[in-house]
């Protein structure tokens, strides 16, 4: 007889509903350690099969579904799940790069490398049936993230499946997020060889960035932004051929591409700000990389917008609010929101009439319709009349669940201000 969990009677648990989590206190009673990383079924309180998930009893999130019918967690499953996602993106949204604009105003890039191809995310977790496992594919580099004691205790094979799948030249396991912890998990970084990956140029979407993929940020880039890299590009392009070579600012820039990208569309000029230094001198050598006459600043971003200096300085024609997420769990939401109607309204202020800001959130905390009382709330305070141009969400590669809004974080607008 498999080992099943069994929800509560009174129970109101969103797996109901299609959600794939059970959380601790929607279950009659855990299953005892041994059970930690394995394969078992749920059932709701009539003993009707809910699906096969893994296990771990020390995680808030005690059962994640796998499938709705019975799983093995072996090779062969696991093969399945990852030429599914793999099929899927080649299918749906194939990976020749992002179509970005061109303009006469870019300088020439003696140094550009071909684009690279095959920039994109292969897996994302629950929208893949793998719940923890992310992987983001850099041309011939793959990077990997294990957030779950399963899918953990499943590396090495994961390594050995995609290396039969895709041919990379390396794997790195970047299993340094502190999400692991809440899963019993240390924090490391390896590759699947054991030798060392060095820092490179990447081409992504015709700009070259120096990605340290073993050690920067994350996986290394942000690639659910990409396509807004080129939505805003295109709006700063259509200002330079109307005549108005536009000032565009972009807070929270990080290795500078939404920054690059609007320098090379025809910005007249182009600052970006973050507060990490290692970010900014990134950006400063993308920057001299690919030709463009980009300013970078060590700043955080609230402090520069409250400085009385800004006053006398001239209105900028584009802002592009990319910030970390604020709301990193439910109980910040109240204060991420502050935050959020602030750094809008110092935006809001410092628009030019008839200029745009693109504001964007990655909480996934943060619904669409509190991301719209935010702006409303700034416009209003600010007394600038602002008008959707554009909705802005996270990329096909980075699929949605419309039973789990968790899946969902990457939202934002793009404004017109009056």
């Amino acid at each position: 007889m498999p080992i099943s969990l069994k929800l509560k009677p009174n129970a109101n648990a969103r797996v109901l509903t299609g959600h794939p989590w059970v959380f601790a206190n929607e279950v009659e009673a855990l299953l005892p350690a041994e059970h930690d990383g394995g394969v078992v079924e749920c059932r709701d309180r009539n003993a009707r099969l809910l699906g096969t998930g893994i296990y771990n009893s020390r995680s808030q999130i005690v059962w994640r579904r796998l499938g709705r019918e019975r799983v093995e967690l072996d090779a062969a499953w696991l093969r399945g799940r990852l030429e599914k996602a793999i099929a899927r993106r080649a299918r749906e949204h194939p990976t020749s790069n992002v179509q970005h604009p061109t303009s006469d105003f870019r300088p020439p890039n003696t140094n550009s490398q071909p684009p690279t191809t095959n920039v994109r995310r292969l897996v994302w977790s629950e929208s893949d049936d793998l719940p923890g496992v992310v992987v983001d594919q850099f041309g011939e580099l793959l990077v990997v993230q294990t957030q779950t004691l399963a899918m953990a205790k499943c590396e090495v094979l994961l390594g050995d499946l995609l290396t039969e799948l895709l041919k990379p030249a390396e794997i790195i396991f970047r299993n340094d997020a502190p999400i692991r912890r809440l899963e019993g998990l240390p924090l490391e970084v390896r590759t699947h060889s054991g030798r060392a990956w060095e820092p490179r140029w990447v081409n992504i979407d015709g700009l070259d960035y120096w990605l340290d993929l073993q050690g920067g940020q994350k996986t290394g880039f942000y690639l659910d932004q990409r396509a807004q890299h080129v939505v805003v590009a295109n709006q700063v392009l259509r200002q330079a051929q109307a005549g108005l070579r536009p000032r565009v600012l972009d807070a929270f820039c990080n290795q500078g591409p939404f920054a690059l990208h609007a320098a090379r569309a025809g910005a007249a000029q182009v600052l970006g700000l973050d507060s990490a230094e290692d970010a900014i001198t990134a950006a400063r050598r993308n920057a001299e990389r690919n030709g463009l006459g980009v300013e970078f600043a060590v700043a955080n971003v609230f402090d520069w917008f409250n400085d009385p200096a800004r006053e006398g300085e001239p209105l900028w024609d584009v802002i592009i609010l990319d910030p970390p997420p604020f709301a990193k769990s439910k109980s910040a939401l109240a204060g991420a929101l502050r935050g959020y109607k602030e750094i809008n309204l110092r935006a809001l202020q410092r628009l030019a009439p008839g200029g745009l800001l693109a504001t964007y959130t990655c909480s996934h905390h943060m619904h669409d319709a509190e991301l719209r009382d935010v702006l409303a709330g700034a416009a209003a305070d600010a007394k600038r009349k602002a008008r959707v141009v554009e909705f802005c969400h996270q990329p096909a590669d980075h699929p949605v669940l419309v039973t789990m809004p968790e899946s969902e974080y990457l939202r934002g607008y793009i404004l017109q201000v009056e």
